[in-house]
């Protein structure tokens, strides 16, 4: 059952698995490509409370449920709005290969050491890199700032926020971090309190625009970060984590999924979770943005892991 009329026919579920081994094969942490599986999503209800709105509370949990039924793959949901005492959990505690979400982090680390540690502004060079790696999910970038940062560092912006299911990538691959949805909420309350790291995850490049946006009003300001990669065991990795704000509203969401066939079907479930979850919580009169178009999601990786 979907919970609104759908803009754009949902995607037929066509592998791209011969293309995606040739650009897998012989680089990075060494792994045979293989579909995976096709299971279906666990018949699950999503656990949401509220201490104002009850009533809210149950019809996202129904909605969530809905956006679901006839789904394939693994899916974990987090929301929260902190102002209705809202929220809502499905499987949050999983954790996933954290693909280019895991820039948020490095984003936070990065902010971290010039504000309150070294007292100072970005430099020049900081900026570019930080900007890159955001709004273009630039690896390169990400890489030299995950470096310049080095393990401790990290590890204390994860201890800061509170974490509970995020380890690091090993030897460099920052994009095999393992992180949970409940934990990306957490980094995403530390990184909503710095305007410059909201304003740089509300300017993404419009192809990398997906998933938590879709059903925002436009009215609300979307703030987001996607991961997309595919692995030999669990398929598409397809993640993706925002903050919305404007006209009084302030509410967050991790969704993070894998066992994918595609990462166009991963995006189509994403966005039907995050529809549910804007039609109750933006309250809004204003246009509400549709699903993104088939024709405008790719399935080539984000490159966070080689």
């Amino acid at each position: 059952m979907l919970l609104m009329s759908e803009r754009v026919r949902l995607a037929p579920r066509v592998c791209g698995w011969a293309v995606l081994a040739a650009l897998l094969a012989g680089s990075g942490p060494a792994e045979a490509w293989a579909r995976p599986a096709s299971t279906a999503v666990r018949a699950a209800t999503a656990e949401c409370s509220s201490s104002s709105d009850p009533a809210l509370a149950t019809r996202i949990a129904t909605d969530v449920s809905e956006a679901l039924e006839g789904r394939t793959g693994t899916v974990s949901v987090a929301v929260s709005a902190p102002g209705r005492g809202l929220t809502c959990r499905l499987s949050a505690s999983r954790q996933y290969d954290a693909a280019s979400i895991a820039k948020v982090v490095i984003l936070e680390g990065l902010l971290h050491r010039a504000n309150q540690s070294e007292d100072r502004g970005l430099t020049a060079s900081e900026g570019r890199l930080a900007r890159a790696m955001i709004t273009r999910s630039d690896n390169d970038a990400a890489s030299s700032l995950w470096r310049s940062l080095g393990r401790q560092r990290l590890n204390a912006v994860l201890s800061r926020a509170g974490t509970d299911d995020t380890v690091l990538g090993d030897n460099g691959y920052w994009g095999l971090t393992r992180t949970s949805a409940r934990d990306q909420l957490k980094v995403l309350d530390a990184v909503s309190r710095r305007p410059y790291a909201m304003k740089l995850m509300g300017e993404v490049v419009a192809e990398q625009d997906w998933g938590v946006s879709a059903g925002a009003p436009d009215d609300v300001r979307t703030h987001l970060k996607n991961g997309w990669l595919p692995r030999a065991r669990n398929g598409w990795r397809v993640h993706s984590i925002g903050t919305f704000t404007g006209a009084g509203r302030d509410y967050r969401m991790a969704l993070m999924s894998h066992d994918n066939d595609t990462q166009k079907y991963g995006v189509r479930t994403l966005e039907r979770i995050a529809t549910a979850v804007h039609r109750s919580l933006g309250e809004s009169k204003a246009a509400v943005r549709g699903f993104t178009p088939d024709s405008e999601i790719s399935e080539i990786p984000d490159g966070s892991v080689p």
